[in-house]
C-alpha cells in the first residue's frame, strides 16, 4: 500500500495543475474554514476531500494509481467527471469531462480519460482563442457526455458539444467498449467487409422516407432536389451499442437535416445487417 500511495504522490507531483483550479481549492478550503462552529477535524477532512476530488478529477494515472490502493478504490469509481464553467461578457463555456473507472484494462481507461480530458482542453483553448478581446459578443461552448450503455459486456459513452453563437450546432461522438475483452469498438470491426455501408446506409433512408410520410414535421436530405442529399455513411460513422443489443447510427445536427431536427440517430434493425456481422457478441 505504501508503494502504492508514494507512486500516487510522484503522479500527482507531475500533474501541471491549471490556475482555475488552484482557485478552486483555495475558495473550498477559505469556504471551509470559515464554519467556525464545525469540529477541527471535521474541517480537515473536508478539506482532503476536495484536494483529493480535485486531484482525482485532474488526474486519470492519480486515479488508477488511487484504485489499486485497497479501500480507497471503490470512492474512486464515484468521481466521474470534472466541470469548468466561465462566464465573461456575453461569452459562457461549460465543460464536463467523463471519467472512467474500474475498467480492468488500465491502459485503455487511461486512454479513454486522456482523451476526453484532451477534447475539452482543445475546446477551452479554441474558445479563449476565440474570444479575446470580445466585446459585445455572444458565443456559448457547452459540452457532456451521456452513460447510453453499461452491462456486463458494453460500455458505450456518448459526448455532445453544442456551440451557441447565431445559431446552435451540436455534435456527438461515441466510445464503445468491450468490458470483457478490453476492445475499444470501431464500426468496421463490426463487420465481415464493407458491405456495411451500403446495407445500413439504405436500410436509414428507408427509415428517413417511413418518418417524414408518418410526420410532416420531420425533414431528411435525401431528395434529387436538395443540395447536398444524403448517399450513404461514412466508413466510421457515429455509432453506439444500446442496452438491447443494437446498433444505432447517429448524424450530427446539419449533417442530414435541418438545424432544428438536431441530432439525429437510427436504430438498425438486426435482421437487416445478420448476414454481414462478424458475430452476435454485441449486436443480436
Amino acid at each position: 500500500m505504501d508503494k502504492h500511495l508514494e507512486q500516487l504522490k510522484e503522479g500527482y507531483l507531475e500533474i501541471p495543475i491549471p490556475p482555475e483550479y488552484d482557485a478552486m481549492v483555495e475558495r473550498t478550503l477559505k469556504r471551509k474554514n470559515k464554519r467556525l462552529h464545525f469540529q477541527q477535524w471535521a474541517i480537515g477532512l473536508a478539506a482532503a476531500a476536495a484536494l483529493f476530488v480535485t486531484t482525482v478529477n485532474v488526474s486519470p494515472q492519480a486515479a488508477r494509481a488511487i484504485s489499486e490502493v485497497p479501500v480507497i478504490g471503490e470512492l474512486v469509481k464515484v468521481v466521474t467527471f470534472t466541470e469548468f464553467k466561465k462566464s465573461n461578457q456575453g461569452t459562457n463555456i461549460d465543460l464536463k469531462t467523463p471519467h472512467v473507472s474500474g475498467l480492468g484494462d488500465g491502459t485503455l481507461q487511461d486512454s479513454l480519460n486522456q482523451k476526453y480530458l484532451a477534447e475539452n482542453k482543445k475546446l477551452y483553448q479554441d474558445f479563449e482563442k476565440e474570444t479575446k478581446g470580445y466585446q459585445n459578443g455572444h458565443l456559448s461552448v457547452e459540452s457532456g457526455y451521456e452513460v447510453k450503455t453499461n452491462n456486463d459486456q458494453i460500455l458505450s459513452i456518448g459526448r455532445y458539444k453544442v456551440t451557441t453563437e447565431a445559431s446552435a450546432a451540436e455534435e456527438m461522438t461515441y466510445d464503445t467498449v468491450d468490458k470483457k475483452n478490453h476492445v475499444l469498438l470501431t464500426l468496421p470491426s463490426l463487420f465481415k467487409d464493407e458491405r456495411y455501408i451500403d446495407v445500413i446506409s439504405e436500410n436509414i433512408k428507408e427509415q428517413m422516407k417511413k418518418q417524414m410520410k408518418e410526420d410532416s414535421n420531420k425533414i431528411y436530405w435525401i431528395g434529387k432536389e436538395d443540395m447536398d442529399p444524403f448517399k450513404k455513411i461514412q466508413p466510421e460513422q457515429s455509432f453506439y451499442i444500446n442496452s438491447k443489443g443494437k446498433l444505432v447510427i447517429s448524424f450530427n445536427e446539419y449533417d442530414v437535416a435541418p438545424g432544428y431536427m438536431g441530432v439525429v440517430e437510427f436504430t438498425i434493425p438486426t435482421s437487416a445487417l445478420k448476414d454481414i456481422l462478424v458475430s452476435d457478441v454485441y449486436i443480436h
